[in-house]
């Protein structure tokens, strides 16, 4: 009999997660149950692939440049990775904006469901406004300023400081190719070692991934709101997960251009990936396994995707903007507010560059969205009217994320001659005809 193969493992635990949360909603124990006997599983299983996230960084970024042994490799890789980064991210925005005007979904709000979610969700948007308040009170060069840690150890303690770690891996890196070979033989060495060790974990960590999984979406079934409240809200909801589809759509046609690979080609070997950050919501925590698949699965070089895809996981977050896009519009309709060109090509500005740097963890985009509603003249309070369907749509707006980063990688290997056969094929000889 043949083997199941991962993606299929991680989608029937999926599938099982929702059953039993649907099931458990029956019982009035069973919210209880879950969250005492299931919901830990899943938060055991995003922790550990946490716990690795910023070694992995590290220890990738650090031999990825060091391999490249030439400063203008570095330069030429880094500019074209940062071009096809902010493109995707503008394109996925200005797709958010076309959709929300024409589905107008703000429309199909109530006053009456307005008021009962204001009333429900109001206290969960605090911290997020509090939040975005100090961003922008900082000032504006205080992205600049943040980028550089104060102190390495002191970074490395939190995802969250992603670019600083980035910072300091791509600098080690050029100490390294500066010096002579033979004095950066030991640790060079020692790194490349250090990186086959985390990657054996991302193998070993994979094997509970269908568990993980099941935890989590059966934890996320028995805690979401009425049902009335999603109905409300079903046509953004909708305009956003349309949106999301054709960036996939973009994302497998630039593929196809620029690679020659096929398209079920490129969804098969991403797949596992994007069923980890359908699940976990956070590109930080997917960033091991899509590596993995990318390297192995998608024959893009180490060097590149090591590269590559850390950045990636912290500034390319298109699925996240074309999501502030739609829902700050949506929340002006609902307000009955007019937004005019001006003002939403602001937006597109505003959300582009409010996804570089953001914290690659679930929620992120809630702090990134009252910035770009604040520049709009949009009510904050507005946040209440979304924060119902937020959880799903950031699960999917997490994998349009993950998908971007492989692609761009895929892109960037082939402009630079780095991407080759994939070390594992998915199908059989004829996978790419």
């Amino acid at each position: 009999m043949k083997k199941l193969a991962l993606h299929w493992k991680i989608l029937l635990g999926m599938l099982l997660g929702v059953i039993v949360g649907i099931v458990m909603t029956n019982f009035d124990w069973g919210m209880k149950f879950v969250q005492d006997w299931i919901k830990p599983f899943g938060k055991i299983f995003i922790n550990i692939l946490k716990m690795i996230a910023i070694p992995l960084i590290l220890a990738a970024l650090i031999k990825g440049v060091s391999d490249l042994k030439d400063i203008s490799k570095l330069s030429r890789m880094g500019s074209r990775t940062i071009g096809v980064y902010i493109a995707t991210t503008v394109i996925a925005v200005s797709i958010g904006l076309l959709l929300v005007n024409i589905v107008k979904p703000g429309n199909s709000i109530s006053d009456d469901t307005r008021a009962e979610m204001v009333e429900n969700y109001g206290g969960s948007t605090t911290k997020y406004k509090d939040e975005a308040k100090n961003q922008k009170e900082s000032g504006p060069l205080q992205a600049l300023e943040d980028l550089v840690p104060q102190n390495i150890f002191s970074a490395a303690t939190s995802n969250r400081n992603m670019l600083q770690v980035i910072f300091f891996a791509v600098f080690f890196g050029i100490g390294l190719i500066l010096i002579p070979e033979e004095k950066g033989d030991t640790v060079k060495k020692f790194f490349d070692g250090f990186n086959e060790v985390i990657l054996k974990m991302v193998d070993l960590i994979m094997l509970a991934a269908p568990y993980g999984v099941f935890a989590l979406l059966a934890a996320l079934v028995v805690e979401s709101p009425s049902i009335d409240l999603f109905k409300a809200l079903g046509w953004y909801a909708l305009t956003v997960v349309l949106g999301l589809a054709i960036m996939i759509g973009i994302y497998i046609l630039l593929v196809k251009i620029f690679t020659r690979k096929n398209p079920t080609f490129f969804m098969n070997g991403i797949s596992p990936a994007q069923l980890l950050a359908f699940s976990t919501s956070s590109s930080a925590a997917t960033l091991p396994v899509t590596m993995e698949r990318v390297t192995e699965h998608l024959g893009v070089e180490e060097e590149v995707a090591s590269f590559v895809l850390p950045i990636g996981a912290t500034i390319n977050m298109d699925g996240t903007s074309l999501y502030q896009a739609v829902a700050a519009v949506f929340i002006a309709q609902a307000f009955g507010m007019d937004l005019t060109l001006g003002t939403q090509l602001g937006i597109i500005a505003t959300a582009t560059l409010a996804s570089i740097g953001s914290a690659a963890v679930p929620g992120a985009g809630m702090v990134m969205l009252v910035g770009v509603l604040g520049y709009a003249g949009i009510p904050e309070a507005g946040l209440a009217l979304i924060f119902a369907v937020d959880r799903p749509l950031d699960m999917c707006r997490t994998t349009v994320n993950v998908t971007g980063d492989a692609a761009v990688s895929m892109l960037v290997a082939m402009s630079i001659g780095k991407l080759g056969e994939p070390k594992v094929k998915d199908w059989d000889d004829n996978y790419e005809k």
